[in-house]
């Protein structure tokens, strides 16, 4: 198995992954969306809320702010402390307080961490706008979770991939017109359609558009997927980086296959 990087950002990625198949590529996509554990607000203390926002949609608004998570934490149902009612230890959960007067726009930034560590991914991300005379008292905590049980534990918001495409062209009169037909013509754009490069072939979506400019038995003309490598292409939320989110993801499916041989053995 290879992995290609083709970009990555802080934020995002793109990679190709081959030497696998679609069970294998399917469980990394879903281990980043569902399975990576990450930090959410999921309770809120509200000591005083003058804002335009009932309590129930700001507190809808905080648990979708993303926090950087830091890695000590740990779910609550595998605390030590029993996490009684929902309150844990500082094992399992963290606080931010908010505390902010108007007139103010109210931004994720003004969250104070109990925890350095743990803040908001991004720092602009508006809450509420605050009026003369309005104001947001809150404490927000946050504990550690999975995507699969609530979207607000989502690292992974834009995780997904296809088969790496092979176009083989022979040339023919006809394929200047795939220049035109091509809805990503920037695959063919400043190159002779007979010399496409691997990163030329990365941006075909096979759409089938330019088919029927060729009678569907001319060879000239093929577009094929190679069923062992794919294309992934992935955003973050900020909890992590693209690289965290692809490390935490594969240590998912290595744990999950390292309990599987540990049960095998057991029986």
């Amino acid at each position: 198995m290879d992995i290609d990087i083709i970009e990555l950002s802080k934020g995002s990625a793109k990679f190709v992954l081959s030497g696998t198949n679609p069970a294998f590529a399917n469980g990394i996509r879903r281990a980043m969306i569902a399975d990576v554990p990450t930090l959410a607000i999921e309770y809120v203390n509200l000591y005083d809320n003058t804002s335009v926002l009932y309590d129930e949609q700001l507190g809808l608004r905080l648990a979708l702010v993303p926090l950087t998570t830091d890695g000590d934490y740990v779910p609550q149902s595998d605390c030590d402390c029993g996490a009684v009612d929902g309150v844990g230890c500082p094992n399992c959960e963290v606080s931010l307080r908010l505390d902010v007067e108007g007139p103010k726009m109210v931004y994720s930034g003004d969250f104070i961490s109990a925890d350095p560590k743990v803040r908001p991914a991004d720092e602009k991300i508006p809450i509420v706008e605050l009026k003369e005379g309005q104001r947001v008292m809150l404490e927000a905590i946050a504990h550690v979770g999975y995507g699969r049980d609530h979207v607000r534990w989502q690292a992974g918001v834009a995780c997904g991939y296809k088969h790496l495409p092979t176009v083989e062209v022979e040339p023919c009169p006809e394929c200047g017109n795939v220049l035109v037909e091509c809805p990503e013509h920037a695959v063919f754009m400043a190159r002779s359609i007979e010399n496409l490069t691997e990163k030329d072939e990365l941006k075909c979506i096979k759409c089938g558009n330019v088919r029927h400019i060729f009678d569907l038995t001319d060879p000239s003309l093929k577009v094929t997927y190679d069923q062992h490598t794919f294309v992934f292409s992935l955003e973050s939320d900020g909890s992590y980086s693209a690289s965290e989110l692809i490390l935490k993801a594969a240590d998912v499916i290595k744990g999950r296959a390292q309990e599987f041989s540990d049960i095998l053995k057991d029986l």
